[in-house]
């Protein structure tokens, strides 16, 4: 997926600045697709040119003028194209799980390493787990009352949700292993 169409779907649920789609992306598209601020204006400045995006000038109270992106009809058009095409298989890289099988001709002071290293990155994913579920509590509080956008939002958070909990799982069994005596 290229962050263009990501773009293109976060500003179809709601136009936004600039700022407003960094945000969005920190917040909530952020947790399957990362792009720094820098990456999301140049794409924004590209999209725009290639006529994707259409830009208006909106006048802010004490706070200068910002300009809010909304996807035109060939921005839908390319969109809607992507959507259509195949999705193909994601090879999945994953740094931790080699390191855990390098673990087993590494020494005992190189297996402690490996330990706290686990131990951090579940940390990580522990604290991102509580904030996707607090960000379900907060936007997703009567799912019976979703619009169609909304409840395609919300299963792509569960599946997040899910995921967060299968790795949590994975790494509680990587550690109990690590620390068991050879």
């Amino acid at each position: 997926m290229a962050l263009e169409h990501a773009i293109l779907v976060s500003l179809l649920e709601q136009p936004g600045s600039g700022y407003e789609l960094a945000r969005r992306f920190e917040r909530s598209i952020g947790r399957f697709w990362t792009a720094t601020h820098q990456q999301i204006y140049r794409v924004l400045k590209r999209m725009e040119a290639e006529g994707w995006v259409t830009a208006v000038d909106v006048e802010q109270d004490g706070r200068p003028d910002k300009r809010e992106f909304s996807v035109s009809a060939p921005g839908r058009d390319v969109l809607t194209g992507w959507l259509h095409e195949p999705v193909q298989p994601e090879a999945v890289r994953h740094d931790l799980a080699v390191k855990v099988r390098g673990a087993a001709f590494d020494d005992a002071a190189g297996r402690a390493a490996l330990i706290g290293e686990v131990e951090r990155y579940r940390a990580g994913h522990e604290e991102l787990l509580a904030r996707y579920l607090a960000g379900e509590k907060r936007d997703f509080p009567d799912p019976g009352a979703s619009t169609t956008g909304e409840r395609l939002q919300h299963v792509v958070l569960r599946g997040g949700i899910a995921y967060e909990r299968m790795l949590l799982d994975w790494l509680t069994e990587v550690l109990i292993e690590l620390r068991k005596e050879s």
